[in-house]
């Protein structure tokens, strides 16, 4: 008896308890459907993380000015000392493999083009934003050192508020007003996307600092020269750790925060926050994904218990299949292949159970998703071994049946 025949003999017996087949493969569905799903998921999460971190840009430690604390109390984030350019200088100076350095000084704004008006971020920042970021101007040119000096009314601006002000139009060299002041685009942002929060990055305005202290935001009355935060980007032949622990204890002295104080600054590796997000997620996909193969082992119990049941139902063919000089090893082979493709049956459902709600996540929560063909190979190989493992003992015990009891059975 070939291979071909016990499919075709195990096909035959699937097809004559179709529903009893279907039901009996929900565990391997469900299984394999969540094997799918939290792959998919996990994958697309992960890739969405890691364009987030080259977002954010590459090397790069951002400095906040921290809460300011009053009789034991905490004041909102960013009310203790501003920082200012001075701390720029002295970062830029002192701390060693430092490739690139800007403020970011921030307001909300409106932002008026003849009829149309829209309110996006004004942020002021330093020559070196766009490189720190890793954000490179689509069409027209930089912020230069002259605009900074002169306090030029110059800006770049992003794709979204060159959507809203500039639809279907080449924005290089028209004019805007901010807060009244008027303004020239000279160039435009490539396409960012998201941050971590879902914030839209592209809807947004960069001039230059000095423009955004005299003009925009306005000076702090206890810091004229603040710079909002700061954004350091470091060279890859440097420790990032050593140099944010440099740049702490520089701050200190800066700011004259006692070794006893708590520090009014805080210096944030965004790129070792992002990741540390994907570890949390990739711990519940774990254990997620042993729930998984739970439901596999439990799919697998149901699947060796019905051919048990198939076993003793149809124990009178075995022996006339033996009487009639079936072998043991026919007799095992052809139990263990409805098994298996007891198995693979639910596999194949649970694949497309799984990438349809993978896809329907996707679209619906706007999640994003990456399914894999190697999980999807993984998924039906490994429902396929379920096939093996729990159908080899029914199969077996059909095998070694006494073909006189077997053809005395009712």
């Amino acid at each position: 008896m070939t291979i071909l025949d016990s499919l075709r003999v195990a096909l035959t017996a699937l097809r004559s308890n179709l529903l009893r087949s279907i039901l009996t493969t929900l565990g391997i569905v469900i299984g394999v459907a969540s094997v799918i799903i939290l792959v998919a998921v996990g994958n697309g999460a992960t890739g969405e993380v890691n364009r987030q971190i080259t977002a954010l840009g590459t090397n790069m430690l951002v400095i906040f000015p921290d809460a300011m604390r009053v009789m034991g109390r905490s004041s909102a984030t960013g009310s203790a000392l501003p920082l200012s350019e001075g701390d720029v200088t002295a970062l830029r100076e002192k701390i060693f493999g430092v490739s690139g350095i800007s403020g970011q000084l921030e307001e909300s704004a409106p932002v008026v083009r003849g009829n149309l008006n829209w309110t996006t971020s004004v942020s002021g920042v330093h020559g070196d934003y766009t490189f720190v970021r890793d954000w490179p101007v689509r069409e027209g040119r930089e912020l230069n050192a002259q605009d900074l000096r002169a306090a030029g009314r110059v800006a770049l601006i992003g794709s979204t508020v060159a959507k809203q002000l500039f639809p279907g139009e080449n924005p290089i060299g028209a004019e805007v007003r901010i807060k009244n002041v008027p303004f020239q685009i000279v160039g435009l942002l490539s396409v960012k996307g998201q941050s971590a929060m879902g914030r839209d990055q592209d809807d947004v305005m960069l001039i230059p600092m000095t423009t955004a202290r005299n003009r925009i935001v306005g000076k702090s009355d206890v810091q004229v020269d603040q710079v909002g935060r700061i954004y350091v980007k470091l060279d890859d032949q440097t420790n990032i750790k050593v140099a944010q622990e440099e740049m702490e204890q520089l701050l200190r002295q800066r700011r004259k925060n006692g070794p006893n104080s708590e520090d009014s600054f805080s210096v944030r590796n965004m790129a070792e926050f992002m990741r540390a997000r994907t570890e949390v997620l990739s711990t519940m996909s774990y254990l997620l994904g042993a729930t998984s193969a739970i439901s596999l082992i439990v799919g697998g119990i149901g699947i060796m218990n019905i051919m048990l049941v198939s076993v003793t139902e149809r124990t009178r063919e075995i022996g006339l299949r033996m009487a009639v000089g079936g072998r043991k090893r026919d007799i095992m082979l052809q139990f263990l292949v409805e098994a298996v493709m007891l198995c693979l049956l639910g596999g194949l459902i649970g694949i497309a159970l799984g990438v349809g709600i993978a896809w329907l996540i996707a679209y619906l929560a706007s999640w994003p998703v990456a399914v894999s063909l190697n999980v999807i190979a993984g998924a039906m190989t490994a429902a396929g071994l379920t096939g093996i493992i729990f159908g080899f003992f029914p199969a077996r015990r059909a095998a070694g049946l006494n073909p006189i009891d077997a053809l005395r059975s009712e």
